[in-house]
């Protein structure tokens, strides 16, 4: 039974590998899968006439884990929506170990994803239900 080892940047969260794992194990003849968020990598175990790498490559690019995260570029400068009071996103990366990255930033969670998540779409719903009750 081949083994692959296939990095993914875009699976950052555990809600990730939980997806990653469902589309791959629905797959026939897919046995087996380890996935990190932490080190971005899953292993895939297989059974090559049913399944071949290729297709397990297409279905993750299909579902927007492979490739690189894209993230919003920052602009420096205050941002408003639709002419509502600016908001201000402050950005720190950290010499010691080059990628951590924090965030402030005050968006509205109703109507689309706080961030690029591959796998999950728009929030929808909970606003509604916030003020029936």
């Amino acid at each position: 039974m081949p083994n692959i080892t296939i990095n993914l940047p875009a699976m950052y969260g555990d809600h990730h590998v939980t997806e990653v794992r469902r589309l791959l194990l629905e797959m026939d003849g897919v046995t087996e899968v380890y996935a990190s968020s932490s080190f971005q990598i899953i292993e895939v175990q297989f059974e090559a006439p049913q399944v071949t790498q290729e297709t397990i490559e297409s279905k993750l690019a299909a579902s927007g884990y492979l490739g690189e995260l894209s993230l919003p570029a920052e602009a420096g400068v205050a941002a408003n929506e639709n002419g509502a009071r600016p908001f201000f996103r402050h950005t720190a990366a950290f010499a010691e170990t080059g990628k951590t990255v924090g965030f402030t930033q005050q968006v509205a969670t109703t109507g689309r994803p706080l961030w690029p998540c591959p796998g999950v779409g728009a929030l929808e719903g909970r606003q509604e239900e916030m003020s029936d009750g």
